[in-house]
């Protein structure tokens, strides 16, 4: 086995290769084209000869006793192979991420959300295993949903949905004395926040292909975010040994958190190991609004208290997060939550209690930003308010409470590493503010070309917004990723194999991935080998972390095979130059003192270089379960945003005319693929401020469909200024920092806070709808 590699310094032996494709280069993404063309195979592509479909029977109702199953007129049906309960579950019934194993492959003897799985169907045809489905005749005595997270929270042994009780975590953080800094406050501002349940809203739906091995093990062709993690819940289900199933990622259309649990890929094993068939299993849209999980909602209370001049001296933080009906990530997310709950500013005295709670509402998981997008929201609209209270301009009000390299976190955590906040606040402010639009142009109004307005009633704001994101998982975990790279002469010209199991989502990691191998290696020729478990663990796509920690595993391997070259070149070359004395450059093997000594394909000949290493982040502790305190992440990451919204302050309507944001990624490795990113979060977190909810009556979802469940579109994305900083990290591969995450946080308060600015009302929750425009309170300090 590899030894660990824990976070080396810069590589002091390389030599950058020259030309396009390395580290700070935008190489074209090889599945771009494909993609926009529509070329690429996605998993709900996969197909073989001979194959079954599979499909799931789900409750209808947030809760109730199981009475009874029929499946008798389900397995009447001409070219049904199978069709299952969890009494054919052939190992553990229960299973899940992060060690908590709560949720049943089937519903045993009680369902706990709407849409939980109850009994699995396989036929010869995708509409007959559907037809199928719909005639298994379940028996159901209906109970009283537990849907109020804050009853829970009051009463979590009587409200309890699980048999551990009502609460998932309770984190608290305690800083100083909040009693005594609350009687020295000259000013004392408070305010409630409500956060709704945003989806992933990922365009591929759940789908992968369950194939019978000969050997009695299975090969998973599929679509998700963590191979491995996948494959240790999915083998003791299906009662097989990890190393009877192969897994191999299978294309994946997007994935942004929701693909981190479990789907489908048990429920199609069953059907394969029962039939001895392929079964290929596809959710619809429907279907998939229930078959992952969301972005927990939140209810949130906040008090603060500052000097007369805008210095804030203490919080005093409740945030409850309703996890539903099971515990997927609610622990982390809740974790995440609490560390990040103040944001990133600098205040002496702090008392924060996070929850997750459980309830019989849809289960709540991973998603961008984890637990840090609801608590920007609200702090972010506390500084607002104290900004007021305090005759402040907005952004002076952070410049002054402003976290910089030094700073403690409210869990004690020093930031050492740059952090300039107020020097990114002054750019962003700086920054050209759009001219009027014109009104003759329907398009530039809030309703569009559906003329609602001609430009009466339509008032501009301008809003600001903040946020702090850590990068890599947290609280301890031994956060690792593994690369195997390999050097050979293939057709006269050295090429790069690099294999890993980290999963592409469409974040360009198989760009990055090649662009070190270049960089490292100085080859041009690079192959990335498809995503599977015939390597070690990767890791998840999330947390912003693959470029960091699956960089550093591809940088690191790629060291250790150039390491292993020059040696090679060393004896090759007769010993005149000792390997240290040599580097690669440009396909040649080059001497600091002589120049080109030859090429690396002189060098490799027939032989072929391969090394395996583990990169590991430095290492991270949990949180005190009584003080919050521990330096719980390895690195963090800022972003601002401002906005600028034109609003119909009669109707409710919002158009949000432009958005700026500067961030800090410590290291540009693809700035096309950077860019993308910082676009790509502010339009979730547009979605999350004017749009997107899960609307959930009574433990129902109301509206799980892209007709009723709002995205924006490339109409509602505004132009966007981008100024993008590089403060390296020392501890990163690269100095580089995890991007991805945080313009979700940062950009929803931001345009919010525009659209208070334009109507003068309070807006405590998101997503903000026209009647919160049209009917709600006003604005105070």
């Amino acid at each position: 086995m590899a030894s660990p590699v824990r976070s080396p310094g810069p590589s002091l032996s390389r030599v950058a290769a020259p030309g396009q494709g390395g580290v700070g280069d935008s190489p074209l993404r090889p599945d771009g084209t494909l993609k926009v063309a529509g070329e690429f195979a996605y998993a709900s592509d996969l197909w073989m000869d001979g194959m079954l479909w599979g499909a799931t029977l789900r409750s209808p109702h947030p809760r109730a006793l199981i009475t009874s199953i029929d499946i008798g007129p389900a397995l009447a049906v001409p070219g049904v192979r199978a069709v299952l309960t969890h009494e054919d579950v052939p190992g553990r019934k229960t299973f899940g991420i992060d060690h908590t194993e709560d949720q049943p492959v089937l519903a045993i003897d009680q369902v706990r959300h709407e849409g939980e799985p109850v009994a699995l169907v396989a036929a010869d045809h995708p509409e007959t295993a559907r037809r199928a489905m719909e005639l298994i005749a379940v028996g159901y005595e209906v109970l009283a949903p537990i849907t109020d997270p804050r009853a829970v929270l009051a009463d979590p042994e009587g409200l309890k949905v699980q048999e551990r009780g009502g609460i998932t975590r309770h984190q608290p953080v305690r800083v100083g004395d909040v009693a005594a800094a609350r009687a020295a406050a000259d000013v004392v501002v408070s305010g409630e926040y409500e956060v709704g349940i945003q989806d992933q809203a990922f365009l591929g739906p759940e789908s992968g292909l369950a194939v019978p091995a000969e050997d009695g093990g299975l090969d998973l062709y599929v679509s998700t975010q963590w191979i491995h993690n996948d494959l240790k819940q999915i083998a003791p289900c299906l009662g097989l040994a990890e190393d009877q199933i192969h897994m191999t990622l299978a294309g994946v259309g997007g994935a942004f958190g929701g693909r981190e649990d479990l789907s489908m890929q048990i429920h199609a094993g069953m059907l394969a190991l029962h039939t001895g068939r392929p079964v290929k299993m596809s959710y619809n849209r429907y279907e998939s609004f229930f078959g992952h999980v969301h972005r927990h909602p939140a209810q949130m209370r906040y008090e603060y208290g500052a000097t007369a001049d805008g210095k804030l001296l203490y919080a005093d933080v409740e945030i409850v997060l309703d996890g539903g009906a099971y515990t997927s990530s609610t622990i982390n997310v809740t974790g995440n939550a609490a560390s990040l709950g103040v944001g990133p500013y600098e205040i002496p005295n702090i008392e924060i209690d996070a929850y997750g709670v459980y309830t019989n509402n849809p289960p709540c998981g991973a998603m961008r930003g984890f637990g840090a997008v609801q608590a920007c929201f609200a702090y972010e609209s506390m500084m607002d308010r104290l900004a007021a209270a305090c005759g402040l301009d907005p952004v002076e009000i952070r410049r002054r409470n402003a976290v910089t390299q030094g700073s403690r976190l409210a869990t004690g955590q020093v930031i050492d590493s740059p952090a300039p906040l107020a020097e990114m606040l002054t750019r962003l402010e700086a920054m050209p503010l759009p001219p009027p639009l014109d009104p003759s142009d329907l398009r530039n109004l809030p309703g569009g070309v559906a003329q609602t307005t001609h430009g009466e009633g339509v008032v501009r704001g301008v809003g600001y917004g903040v946020g702090i994101k850590n990068i890599c998982f947290s609280e301890g975990f031994d956060d690792y990723s593994t690369a195997r790279v390999r050097l050979e002469v293939i057709g006269g010209e050295a090429t790069a194999l690099v294999h890993t199991a980290a999963a592409e989502v469409g974040q360009g990691l198989v760009t990055v991935k090649a662009q070190i191998a270049r960089t490292e290696l100085g080859v041009q020729r690079v192959t990335i080998a498809p995503a599977d478990d015939r390597v070690g663990d990767a890791g998840s796509s999330s947390a912003s972390r693959q470029s960091y920690m699956t960089g550093g595993a591809v940088k690191a391997a790629c060291e250790a095979v150039r390491a292993e070259l020059l040696a090679l070149a060393a004896r090759r070359l007769g010993g005149r130059w000792a390997a240290d004395d040599l580097a690669v450059a440009g396909g040649k093997i080059v001497s600091r003192a002589d120049g080109v000594l030859g090429t690396v394909e002189d060098v490799l000949g027939d032989e072929v270089v391969e090394q395996t290493r583990e990169y590991h982040h430095r290492p991270t502790t949990a949180l005190d379960p009584v003080t919050g305190q521990g330096s719980s992440h390895t690195q963090l990451a800022l972003c601002v945003h401002r906005a600028v919204v034109d609003v119909d302050v009669d109707l409710g309507l919002v158009k949000v005319v432009e958005m700026a944001a500067v961030q800090d990624v410590g290291k540009i490795i693809n700035r096309t693929g950077v860019e993308g990113q910082i676009h790509g979060g502010s339009a979730q977190g547009l979605g999350l401020a004017v749009m997107e909810e899960i609307v959930v009556a009574d433990g129902l979802v109301r509206n799980p469909s892209f007709t009723d469940y709002l995205i924006p579109t490339i109409l509602d994305m505004p132009p966007m200024r981008l100024d993008i900083l590089e403060n390296p990290d020392p501890a990163a591969p690269y100095g580089l920092r995890g991007a991805g995450e945080p313009p979700t946080l940062s950009s929803t308060p931001a345009i919010v806070a525009a659209i208070r600015d334009a109507t003068g009302k309070a807006l405590n929750r998101v997503p903000v709808r026209p009647e919160h425009i049209v009917r709600g309170a006003p604005w105070t300090a």
